[in-house]
């Protein structure tokens, strides 16, 4: 496993749930980065994001740790959820809250 794998599987496997996006959450630099964010706030997630921008080796290496070509993604307890759309459907559909609450995270506001 590659240095830049290790890295990301530390931060994936240490936090509960974490967020690889384009930004910060209080600067997204991407809209879909930014729909992520809001989902998150609105539901009351703790979250530990990583911003991409700052290291193409991270913003490449998450890319081929899920072999998923899009950035935003989302991990919870170590497993790769989705991106962008599909955590918004998730959301609509209450799905996302439903399955964070089964993982043991807890959300201030579902």
């Amino acid at each position: 496993m590659s240095d830049i794998n290790q890295t990301i599987d530390a931060e994936v496997k240490s936090n509960d749930v974490v967020l690889f996006m384009k930004g910060t959450p209080q600067f997204p630099q991407c809209g879909f980065s930014g729909q992520v964010i809001q989902i998150l706030d609105y539901l009351g997630v703790a979250y530990k994001s990583v911003n991409v921008l700052e290291s193409d080796e991270i913003r490449q290496g998450v890319k081929a740790y899920t072999n998923w070509p899009t950035i935003p993604q989302l991990y919870v307890k170590g497993e790769f959820v989705g991106g962008c759309d599909i955590i918004r459907e998730m959301f609509q559909s209450g799905e996302l809250a439903q399955s964070l609450t089964e993982q043991g995270v807890s959300l201030e506001h579902a």
